[in-house]
């Protein structure tokens, strides 16, 4: 089966000025066979997320406008407009709704579902949605929209600016995106008021990012990031938020969004295998937004000199939100109307430097979590997750069913790169249930193709095994597949590929046609849609899992494993070589030598290490 959401990379998609005006004469005719007598633009099949969809493809017509002068648009505009106006802004309080300060405020809002009472939470941010359509129109409205119909629009938008920071608690579902959205809204509707309040407004917006987002920032994989439902990335709303702190820049000019975007930009390309497949989040575990991440990773993209575009993105919502049917709906228009509008090109090679979260080149790549264990591997467009043994998860020695990833002091990272070779060495101390600290030495080695895995910890008694990987999904053309196999793997001692004995949620089976998302949110706390599945998936008890017998050979007082990673049929003989020297520990490939020193390698006790063709 393939993964639903994780189709094409995002910089695959034309972005020329002709493209877009291709996009948008394709929305335009739909729109045009679709308004109703009263105005209405909404997909006839629209039911949730529905309150700002209508005034969204008003939004598009009004952007199609300004750059064709299409003579057919002023009057849909106006009668969408209209409609908007007369039957999409409400005003009574909605039944059930339990974020508001203010009750009977009598401010307008828009609604998540129409039918009164009943989905109240998600007004919140549709409001946020209805106002970032408003402020777009308003962007185009001269020569298209009536001074009086402007002026309604401007008293909408401020009302829905209002009930959003006075009226309600302020990012009541503490998600990042929808939060920054608000920002954005303010910073654009303050361009549109008289200049004293409209400064007022704009320093309204700037104090609600410093106090009420920057301030909560979550500190993963030594990045502080905007908080997403509960955690501090989701691979939906984490790149949105990107989007919106592009234009919250681009509008603006304040370097605190360039810094944060900046920020959130590494972070997801030390995260973002080189494919672009990605796993993980508090929300949304390995499903991914479209168009709407655009703006944010070409923006950024460009900023920090990566590319972000790889990313792989749900062709389905490529362009514009789409219903089954692949009509347009106007959800997020918004997000199409800025990445229209801004001119930044996407920026398609890779960083040269060295990221610490990450070890990246050619077709390898490994993305490391915050205890500098790998997140995920990719070799040969195979994509390994974190395998679980006894309910702990990782990639390192076990034994006595206890796995040794997690450390227990500083970890250290080396990386260096030499003839071709990219290496990076992790030196973290860690305890077993015997209490003993042990340092373990991980040194990860490739060379755009393969990628070798070398793990050395003081000996170790019993039947140690290394757990290098949960086999999960490949790449297959512009898709990605789920897979329970592990070709092009060898390793040095015995391999095998084990599946869980016990049946049930907690015990995740490669072969089934479960993806991980699922299993994490049958094991989380909270409705699926809601809370963080992640901490579902930490309950994880057992999963399919490669394991590696340790290689023979290894010096006395050692126990060493080595893995091999994406070497086509496995012709090429694996037989490395581990010898003890005055510098540190030896290790000899087909490949390469290298040389991992002491962690007390100099004065500082810096773990050292040496690459040699």
């Amino acid at each position: 089966m393939h993964l639903a959401h994780q189709r094409g990379p995002l910089h695959d998609l034309p972005d020329s000025p002709e493209a877009y005006d291709a996009v948008l004469a394709d929305v335009v005719e739909q729109a045009l066979a679709r308004i109703t007598p009263e105005g209405n633009l909404e997909h006839p099949d629209c039911v949730d997320d529905i309150g700002d969809t209508s005034l969204g493809i008003t939004s598009l017509l009004a952007l199609a406008w300004q750059r064709g002068k299409d003579p057919r648009l002023p009057e849909a505009v106006a009668r969408s407009l209209a409609f908007h106006l007369r039957e999409r802004v409400y005003t009574e309080d909605n039944p059930g709704y339990p974020n508001l300060r203010l009750r009977n405020s009598g401010l307008p809002y828009a609604r998540y579902v129409l039918e009164s009472g009943a989905h109240p939470i998600g007004d919140w941010p549709s409001t946020v949605w209805a106002l970032l359509q408003a402020v777009n129109i308003l962007d185009a409205a001269e020569g298209l929209v009536a001074d009086e119909r402007r002026a309604e629009l401007v008293e909408l938008a401020r009302g829905y600016w209002r009930w959003l920071t006075e009226a309600t608690f302020f990012n009541p579902q503490e998600a990042g995106n929808q939060a920054i959205g608000c920002v954005v809204g303010g910073l654009m509707l303050a361009r549109h008021l008289p200049p004293k309040e409209g400064e007022s407004v704009r320093a309204r917006a700037l104090e609600l990012y410093t106090d009420e987002i920057r301030a909560h920032r979550v500190r993963d994989r030594g990045a502080l990031l905007p908080p997403e439902h509960g955690g501090a990335y989701d691979n939906n709303y984490g790149p949105i938020s990107l989007s919106f702190l592009a234009q919250a820049h681009r509008i603006s000019g304040e370097e605190i969004f360039a810094e944060d975007g900046d920020a959130l930009a590494r972070y997801l390309d030390a995260r973002l295998t080189n494919g672009g497949f990605d796993n993980g989040g508090p929300r949304y575990s390995e499903q991914h937004s479209a168009f709407e991440s655009v703006l944010g990773l070409r923006y950024f993209g460009a900023r920090i000199g990566s590319d972000l575009g790889r990313y792989r993105g749900d062709s389905r919502w490529a362009r514009h939100a789409a219903k089954a049917d692949g009509g347009v709906d106007g959800h997020f228009a918004w997000m199409l109307v800025w990445q229209i509008q801004d001119t930044t090109r996407w920026h398609r090679e890779p960083s040269p430097s060295a990221v610490r979260h990450q070890l990246r080149a050619g077709t390898v790549s490994v993305a490391f979590d915050g205890h500098m264990t790998p997140a995920v591997v990719e070799a040969a467009g195979t994509y390994y997750l974190p395998a679980a043994v006894n309910r702990q998860h990782g990639h390192g020695p076990v034994t006595d069913g206890f796995l040794l990833c997690r450390p227990m002091g500083e970890v250290r990272v080396r990386d260096i790169r030499a003839d071709g070779l990219a290496a990076k060495l992790v030196t973290k101390p860690v305890v077993g249930r015997d209490h003993v600290l042990r340092h373990l030495r991980s040194l990860y080695v490739t060379d755009g193709t393969t990628l070798w895995v070398t793990v050395a910890v003081e000996h170790l008694d019993g039947t140690p095994y290394l757990l290098a990987g949960l086999p999960y999904a490949t790449d297959d053309g512009d898709r990605v597949r789920r897979t329970a196999e592990a070709g092009g793997v060898t390793s040095a001692g015995p391999l095998r590929l084990t599946h869980p004995q016990a049946q049930g949620v907690d015990h995740f089976d490669a072969r089934t046609e479960a993806t991980q998302e699922q299993a994490a949110f049958a094991l989380a706390a909270d409705p699926r849609g809601y809370g963080n599945p992640d901490e579902g998936w930490r309950h994880l008890v057992t999963s399919t899992a490669l394991e590696a017998d340790p290689a023979p050979g290894a010096p006395e007082g050692l126990t060493v494993f080595a893995v091999r990673y994406g070497d086509g049929d496995g012709d090429t003989e694996f037989a490395p070589v581990f010898e003890a020297t005055p510098n540190g520990l030896k290790v000899r490939t087909e490949a390469f030598t290298a040389v991992i020193g002491e962690v007390a390698g100099d004065s500082h006790g810096e773990p050292e290490l040496t690459l040699l063709d």
